[in-house]
């Protein structure tokens, strides 16, 4: 007879189911509950609340001194008074520091953003400074504005000496061969 596999066979390929019994561990939302520590920190760290916990305290020791209808529920050490302060630090101080451990997570990204930023911000700066400089070295070999002004002046003003001559009769002096771009006559036939 063939031997019958058991229908929930163990496989190891996938996660095992956990039973885990009738009562079930509330899931909470880190970042909901995140959230709700930064906010509790920075109320807790106002001067509106300052007020409030020391209005509540002369309150609650004014009472118990002088007793609302000659009943005092916390008399003279005020120990009831010290226990709920003493609750409200032990909640209070690890809220605040989940808010300060998620500021340090923000303000490291931040940091890391701003690295990158500024090494991005380098790289360009050093390549616009490479290409400065070999625009520079490729502009020596070219003529400037002011070279160019200064060879067509140099020219005009030889035209001009030349047909001032011309004009007065006399005959232009042979060009000059060592000059770039000096003006040959023809010579007659």
């Amino acid at each position: 007879m063939a031997r019958e596999r058991p229908a929930r066979a163990a496989r190891l390929d996938q996660p095992r189911e956990v039973n885990r019994g009738p009562f079930h561990r509330p899931q909470i939302d880190p970042d909901t509950f995140g959230s709700f520590a930064e906010k509790f920190a920075r109320y807790m760290g106002t001067a509106k609340f300052l007020v409030y916990m020391t209005v509540f305290v002369l309150f609650w020791v004014t009472v118990n001194i002088i007793g609302i209808f000659g009943y005092k529920w916390d008399v003279y050490p005020f120990i009831f008074l010290t226990l709920m302060l003493s609750l409200q630090a032990s909640y209070a101080a690890p809220l605040i520091l989940l808010a300060q451990n998620r500021q340090t997570d923000r303000d490291r990204v931040a940091l890391e953003q701003d690295r990158a930023s500024n090494a991005r911000n380098l790289a360009d700066t050093e390549f616009l400074t490479r290409e400065v400089a070999s625009l520079r070295i490729a502009l020596r070999d070219m003529a400037t504005r002011d070279f160019l002004r200064s060879e067509l002046r140099s020219q005009l003003d030889e035209m001009e000496q030349r047909g001032q001559e011309l004009a007065a009769g006399s005959r232009p002096p042979p060009p000059d061969d060592t000059s770039p771009g000096a003006w040959k006559a023809p010579r007659p036939t």
